[in-house]
């Protein structure tokens, strides 16, 4: 009896000891803190992933994500310096920096974080939309904006323990009622500036047109002058060729007979065969001077 009540009080001890190992253990995950609590105050934090130990039944632990955290806002309106209404729809990219003090400030609670998150992005949006008209929110949409508003946030989250990496815009879009207003009165604009464009462009290739014709003009003039000039030249070399040619007077008589066939064959036209010439015509005389 004596033996097996000592079996059974070392199994108990047994049990008792890995009871108190499994209650000791601490298993820290990679996406995550471990808060380590003492009379319910942190002690100390685990940030880096695996196991360690505790003090059993005077320690309890917690946990807190070590990611990052995707908060989205919901849609909001705001004024621009203009005084036009937008709706702004965003999201926030944001983690815990300091999980102690985000323990202490805000009792461990990613939904109270996401609270103070969400009013310190609209109120950030709100102060950096309202120092832009409506154009200069919509050309600073793409990078600019987003820019501007963590410009606004600074550090006063640090003293939630969390850090905002990012805020990313959805949708900064105009409310219903006045979309369509806006959007004729943009087409006017960019009417208004392709006209002008259009406008200068015409101007510009009237420009173009008037010195290329002025060009062309010169041009011309400049080769029927020196067309006319080497015409000119022909000419009198021409003459001064004939001249050389008929200087004798049997040449110039030969000349003369060709000159005159050549008139005669010129009247002879529409089918005539009949060539009918006065007596003292130079042709007839040339001819009888043939026949003799």
């Amino acid at each position: 009896m004596k033996k097996k009540a000592g079996l059974i009080a070392a199994g108990i001890a047994a049990l008792l000891i890995l009871i108190t190992l499994m209650l000791s253990m601490v298993v820290t995950a990679e996406d995550e803190y471990t808060l380590i609590m003492r009379f319910g105050r942190i002690d100390r934090v685990k940030s880096t992933a695996g196991l360690s130990l505790k003090v059993p039944f005077l320690e309890t632990q917690e946990t807190l994500p070590r990611q990052i955290l995707v908060y989205d806002l919901a849609p909001s309106d705001v004024i621009t310096k203009d005084k036009k209404t937008m709706i702004e729809d965003s999201y926030v990219l944001w983690r815990i920096s300091d999980p102690q003090i985000f323990a202490r400030t805000l009792n461990r609670s990613v939904s109270a974080a996401e609270g103070r998150i969400d009013a310190a992005v609209f109120n950030a949006a709100k102060n950096a939309i309202s120092s832009l008209t409506q154009n200069e929110v919509i050309a600073a949409r793409d990078g600019e904006l987003q820019a501007d508003i963590l410009g606004v946030i600074g550090t006063s989250m640090e003293s939630y323990g969390i850090e905002i990496l990012s805020v990313e815009i959805k949708q900064l879009d105009l409310p219903e009622d006045n979309k369509e207003a806006v959007y004729e009165r943009m087409i006017s604009e960019r009417n208004q500036i392709a006209a002008s464009y259009q406008a200068e462009g015409d101007s510009e290739a009237k420009k173009i047109r008037n010195s290329t014709d002025k060009e062309i003009s010169i041009m011309i003039s400049d080769a029927n002058a020196e067309a006319a000039r080497t015409i000119a030249e022909g000419e009198s070399e021409y003459m001064r060729i004939l001249a050389e040619a008929y200087n004798t007077e049997e040449r110039a008589d030969f000349y003369e007979f060709v000159r005159s066939l050549d008139a005669a064959k010129a009247s002879l036209t529409s089918g005539k065969k009949t060539l009918i010439l006065p007596a003292d015509s130079p042709i007839a005389q040339i001819f009888e001077s043939a026949e003799k």
